[in-house]
């Protein structure tokens, strides 16, 4: 799916929400409501007002790492971004081309053999690509502590529409835990960037519920839009209970996250039950796969041809996701992983098709 829309590019989100302005916090952002075709203005700390009690918030706990790092190859200098450790030891890795803005652009991956030089006397021996047909993302053997090096000498992925490098804070959300061997996502699970403490403590008093879930990010691909590889995912025993337990009483589940959506769907046995899974996922959700737990998600604005956007049309169909995108571009929302949120809920009334609220 692309859409049939150009994003200007002021409307990139280039620093997190709590830098543009005094006494912003990082829910300062706003939050686009579509329910079929209808679509609504809001706040983010208004969500616990437009969710109802009863309803289910699936949410990753996957930390965010610091997955970029300068190395060497040969005489020339490069950023690799660490994707996905594999069950063998093996890293699947992202070489980057930097440029004069501390940003980075695309470079193939390559041939086997090569070496990388990385700080700390740690090296990557480049042994075959991630998938036939791509040179972006090879699988390397690294001699050393990769956990390590990324700790001591990484920093955060960033992209060229954000204005300078961040701190690894910024790059966390309230849901991410640690785990062991320092595994986590190579970009933030972003949709749950917005919520702070305060917010979750007002989601529960509501009477909203959250299953927490953990799929390991992937890096993305953002100059050719490439679906996402297979990723390390959890459906814990108790989050599966609630799933279900929600479903059996007619309440939303709301991923948090296409990561979310990805990691539910990917449990689901043929009867429409989630049962608890772990390992990895290659599933892509797409309209014609569909969906068959996932009620609603509450996730970015996606470029035009970003992949995710097969997910939302998945979710909630062609027509509503192009209605929401004009909403979004027409009240100069703000897109990437620093900006604006947009939530997918089911329709209360199919014929209904209005817009409401003020841009401010």
């Amino acid at each position: 799916m692309a859409l049939a829309l150009r994003v200007p590019e002021e409307l990139s989100a280039r620093v997190p929400a709590e830098q543009r302005g005094p006494g912003r916090d990082r829910s300062s952002v706003r939050l686009l409501v579509s329910r079929g075709t209808a679509a609504t203005h809001h706040r983010f700390p208004e969500l616990p007002s437009v969710l109802r009690a009863g309803d289910l918030l699936v949410v990753n706990t996957s930390p965010t790492l610091a997955a970029a790092v300068d190395g060497r190859l040969g005489h020339a200098r490069v950023v690799v971004h660490f994707s996905t450790r594999g069950d063998d030891g093996r890293w699947a890795v992202e070489l980057r081309e930097p440029d004069e803005r501390g940003t980075t652009g695309p470079r193939p991956g390559g041939p086997a053999g090569t070496a990388v030089a990385l700080p700390g006397g740690v090296r990557l021996v480049y042994e075959e690509p991630l998938a036939a047909g791509s040179e972006r993302l090879w699988w390397v053997r690294a001699t050393g502590d990769v956990p390590a090096l990324l700790g001591r000498h990484g920093r955060p992925i960033r992209y060229s529409y954000t204005e300078r490098d961040q701190p690894l804070a910024a790059y966390q959300t309230v849901f991410a835990l640690p785990y062991a061997g320092g595994a986590g996502s190579a970009e933030m699970p972003s949709a749950a960037r917005p919520f702070t403490e305060s917010i979750v403590s007002r989601l529960v008093s509501r009477g909203v519920q959250f299953a927490p879930i953990t799929l390991h990010t992937g890096v993305a691909s953002t100059e050719s839009h490439e679906p996402p590889y297979a990723e390390r995912f959890e459906v814990p025993e108790a989050s599966a209970r609630l799933i279900n337990a929600a479903r059996a009483a007619g309440q939303n589940v709301i991923a948090v996250g296409t990561t979310a959506v990805r990691a539910v769907e990917s449990a689901v046995d043929g009867e429409g039950v989630v049962r608890t899974a772990r390992g990895w996922t290659d599933l892509v959700v797409t309209p014609e796969r569909g969906v068959r737990v996932v009620d609603g998600l509450l996730t970015g604005l996606h470029e035009p041809e970003a992949s995710h956007l097969l997910m939302l049309e998945a979710v909630a169909g062609r027509a509503a996701v192009d209605r929401a995108y004009e909403e979004a571009l027409r009240g100069r929302y703000l897109w990437h992983e620093f900006g604006d949120v947009h939530l997918i809920l089911p329709e209360e009334n199919p014929h209904a098709v209005r817009c409401s609220g003020n841009f401010r």
